[in-house]
């Protein structure tokens, strides 16, 4: 028995692939083999047929809003007409509002001319209720955790208190960045999320789309549910003007409005190339660790889920982005409070002291130090199950964490580390009607029965290496500290370090290989390419 299970855009026109009824109690990967595909595989993918017997599929926005019952939820306002520069967050509106009022707003009902969207015409501002962590807003509700279940991709005791919600409305999106911990998993449950995993020539990136990917009844249910995935590789990230401002942790942005790109002034964002995928109800996309990634709800209503997977390379990742935190923090907050630059995501509660970050940089440290001892000891005595192994109690706060080095930090470490990596290859990927491989536009394909939507065969598989755990549940301060936030820098716990005569880092230890000689020569090489621009 077959099904109409994808509808591949093709210019103009539409090919329809038809792959095997799968039923909800069978899924094409067992979680063993889902685990695999997730820790190993480097390059996009769309899972298909996994989640057939999630309860949360049900979670379309009227079914939340009987959820939440009244209870109000933040919204970021942005606008819908398309600029040169991103739309950060720092230059969006917020309102806090219940999902029933989100509702009524989406539509255009009279109603809202006093409510808390009355300031925002629906047919000029999109709404985006975005990173709300389900443990937050479901506190009261903790059953509904069990709706979300993540054990099916390899991933034992991850479900809802692990995941983050996304409620949009048409033309919401969030900037082009890259997150610096683990890789993604997003399940789309209403609407379609359209992504663009940068690698396609900028000049084609604006024409339509030839590489869309979605499961879909009919071209009219693709025309009306869409959300956009852009993504780009790890290895675009020069070509699109990396920044660590506005600062958020584990979020490097793009100076770039990929969506409408200023060429003159970001020129060699012409070399990246872009993969753009559609998804649709069901459908969970794999985003590797490093992939910049663009969203935008071009449906009505969009409604995901996603969570961040940690991964071994996050131990180093915090060490980085401890260092740039307490860097922009020392240089930004020494600035002028009247310069009017909103230099701190709203995501962010506050700039840290420098106190704080020295506490921050050093657990990080403690905790490569840990795994590092940890990775020998299993390497010595291997026993435990991949499973077994599998969760860490490293979580980020709220947003993006992809484990990429820290913008211009990534140029010393060369983007992956190989004394740190796990070599954990796929033998064989199983692509096919259960598992789409998302390729590069350039190389679309009409081939559609070899299951591959577009594809870049660089690096397709790629050690596992660093974690995009970040966007959990816990605050920012319980990703690199211990549960005693306050404990002072020289009195961390001999055992969280392999030598327990190990000093605490100060304030000149990190000046000392800040100013090191081969680090300022990077440095003035960096800045006299910028001050070319």
């Amino acid at each position: 028995m077959y099904h109409k299970s994808f509808i591949y855009s093709c210019g103009c026109d539409w090919l329809y692939f038809f792959s095997p009824f799968i039923g909800e109690d069978v899924k094409p990967f067992t979680p063993e083999k889902a685990r695999e595909i997730v820790m190993s595989l480097q390059q996009p993918a769309v899972f298909c047929n996994m989640v057939g017997d999630w309860p949360a599929l049900h979670w379309d926005v009227k079914h939340l809003s009987t959820m939440l019952d009244g209870k109000t939820i933040q919204f970021r306002i942005g606008l819908k007409t398309m600029d040169l520069v991103p739309q950060f967050e720092t230059s969006c509106s917020y309102v806090k509002a219940t999902l029933e009022e989100f509702l009524a707003w989406s539509s255009g009902q009279p109603s809202c001319l006093s409510g808390p969207f009355s300031c925002f015409k629906h047919s000029k501002y999109w709404a985006y209720a975005d990173y709300k962590y389900i443990a937050r807003i479901f506190e009261d509700k903790e059953e509904v955790f069990q709706d979300v279940r993540w054990s099916d991709f390899g991933f034992p005791g991850r479900g809802g208190q692990e995941s983050t919600l996304w409620i949009g409305s048409e033309g919401a999106n969030t900037p082009c960045h890259l997150d610096s911990y683990g890789c993604n998993l997003v399940l789309q449950i209403q609407g379609r999320t359209f992504r663009s995993l940068v690698e396609c020539a900028a000049e084609t990136l604006w024409k339509p789309l030839g590489t869309a990917l979605i499961a879909a009844a009919s071209p009219q249910d693709f025309l009306w549910h869409q959300k956009r995935w852009h993504l780009f590789p790890p290895g675009d990230t020069s070509f699109l003007y990396p920044t660590r401002i506005p600062y958020e942790e584990s979020s490097i942005f793009s100076k770039v409005n990929v969506a409408n790109p200023d060429l003159k002034h970001f020129p060699e964002f012409r070399n990246t190339t872009a993969h753009v995928v559609t998804l649709s109800p069901g459908q969970v996309l794999l985003v590797p660790r490093h992939w910049w990634h663009y969203v935008e709800s071009v449906d009505p209503i969009t409604v995901s889920i996603n969570s961040w997977i940690e991964l071994d390379a996050d131990h180093e990742a915090r060490v980085e982005e401890a260092i740039t935190r307490t860097l922009v923090c020392a240089l930004k907050s020494a600035e002028s409070s009247n310069d009017g630059d909103p230099w701190l995501n709203p995501t962010e509660v506050e700039a840290t002291s420098h106190e704080i970050n020295l506490q921050y940089l050093n657990q990080a440290v403690s905790a490569y130090f840990k795994s590092q001892k940890a990775n020998m000891s299993e390497q010595a005595h291997p026993s435990s199950s991949g499973a077994e192994q599998e969760t860490r109690a490293s979580c980020k706060r709220r947003k993006r964490q992809d484990s990429c080095e820290p913008e211009d930090c990534q140029l010393l470490n060369h983007e992956f580390s190989s004394s740190t990596l796990k070599a954990e290859k796929l033998q064989k990927v199983p692509f096919g009607p259960h598992l789409i491989q998302v390729l590069p536009q350039s190389q679309e394909t009409s081939s559609v029965g070899g299951g591959a939507v577009a594809s870049d065969d660089r690096d397709l598989l790629h050690e596992n290496e660093g974690g995009h755990f970040g966007k959990l549940h816990c605050t920012r301060k319980q990703l690199v500290m211990s549960n005693d936030c306050r404990m002072p820098a020289n009195q961390m716990d001999s055992d969280s370090s392999p030598n327990a005569s190990q000093a605490a880092l100060s304030t000149n230890d990190l000046l000392d290989c800040l100013v090191n000689p081969h680090v300022i020569r990077l440095v003035a090489q960096l800045l006299l390419e910028r001050a070319r621009v």
